[in-house]
């Protein structure tokens, strides 16, 4: 808060401050130093202003008529997203914020408005400047993204499967990330979900899941969704997770079951970002065209260490990786003769993928 860095630090000079109200703040912005602030979409009073435009502070107003805030400082949850949803109701869930910024942007992207596409690349950059301080905050915990497909159904093995896995990384101090949809992305963040809990308990979950096999139609789907959260609320201290979605494929509603929704505008910045700083390692369960576009982004990353650092690319199903969709054999022809090459892995079973990355089964 902006009370909490005067106090440690007396001053505002060289300091950003994103999105917040600052209309009582103008004895503070009149009588503190300024020099070198940014101001990216607060609210001040007149005379804060003319202050702040005397000392060359840079201000950035807010975006007006937008159905989105453009200069957030914190990711996104559930309960923001789908806020005013009542189960069973179609048109209250058209009227979430998510679908509302959701069809805002389906009639905007084509539009080529200047300021509309500006407030979406301001958008996407508070998201990343708030991802990184989440990141920051679990630094104890290496990131593990698991990567799969959206028509995965509840009522599979596989997504049994992809649960099972993300509640054991959770549980073997890893914390889980996904692309924040419906399919292998909700099973992700359902097993991070009951990491706290007994091993039951998720089986019973994914049974109640299952009465709604597939996102569609949204309402069926985000109700059992809504019905396990409320049987099995997040218990004290849990670690939680990362959905990391976007509005370009907004037609898939994000999932509930992440506790921290990074949910971004442009696709390319949000898989391109979640691949990043999954540094603990990629599992990829079984998906069709964006999960293999995935594959190779990671493999790119790798193969030039844009980060600096290798981490291992783990592949769930053995017929599937190398028969149905046969990309394990072409990433290992890749990667011969590099040294990412020790880390790329397959196996057909949870406990294959763990002993992959070191962790105990479990």
């Amino acid at each position: 808060s902006v009370e909490a860095h005067l106090e440690r630090t007396g001053s505002l000079a060289r300091t950003v401050i994103q999105g917040l109200d600052l209309r009582g703040h103008t004895d503070v912005l009149t009588s503190v130093d300024v020099a070198g602030a940014v101001l990216l979409g607060c609210l001040v009073e007149p005379e804060a202003m003319s202050r702040l435009s005397l000392e060359q502070v840079l201000f950035f107003p807010p975006f007006r008529d937008l159905p989105f805030q453009a200069f957030r400082s914190t990711l996104y949850s559930a309960e923001e997203l789908f806020a005013g949803y009542r189960p069973g109701d179609a048109a209250s869930f058209e009227a979430t914020p998510d679908r509302v910024v959701y069809h805002w942007y389906r009639d905007s992207v084509h539009a080529d408005d200047v300021v509309d596409l500006l407030a979406q690349r301001i958008h996407d950059h508070a998201v990343d400047d708030a991802l990184r301080q989440l990141i920051a905050s679990i630094d104890d915990r290496p990131v593990v993204a698991i990567m799969g497909g959206h028509g995965m159904g509840r009522d599979e093995a596989a997504y049994r499967d992809v649960a099972v896995l993300a509640r054991a990384l959770t549980r073997g101090g890893r914390f889980c990330a996904s692309g924040g949809g419906p399919g292998a992305m909700e099973a992700t963040n359902l097993g991070a979900w009951f990491a706290s809990r007994p091993d039951a308990d998720l089986d019973d979950a994914i049974s109640v899941l299952a009465a709604a096999p597939g996102h569609l139609p949204e309402t069926a789907w985000l109700d059992a969704a809504f019905e396990v959260r409320a049987r099995w609320p997040l218990p004290p201290g849990s670690v939680g997770s990362l959905g990391v979605p976007t509005w370009h494929y907004g037609h898939e509603p994000p999932n509930v079951f992440a506790t921290h929704i990074a949910k971004y505008f442009a696709n390319s910045i949000r898989e391109d970002g979640l691949l990043a700083i999954a540094l603990g390692g990629v599992v990829f369960a079984p998906g069709s065209a964006g999960t293999i576009q995935e594959v190779f982004q990671d493999a790119a990353q790798n193969h030039y260490r844009s980060f600096g650092v290798v981490s291992p690319m783990v592949f769930l199903g053995v017929d599937y990786w190398t028969t149905t969709k046969p990309v394990y054999p072409l990433l290992r022809s890749l990667a011969s003769g590099h040294d990412y090459g020790e880390f790329v892995a397959i196996g057909d079973t949870v406990d294959d993928v763990l002993a992959h990355l070191g962790i105990p089964p479990g």
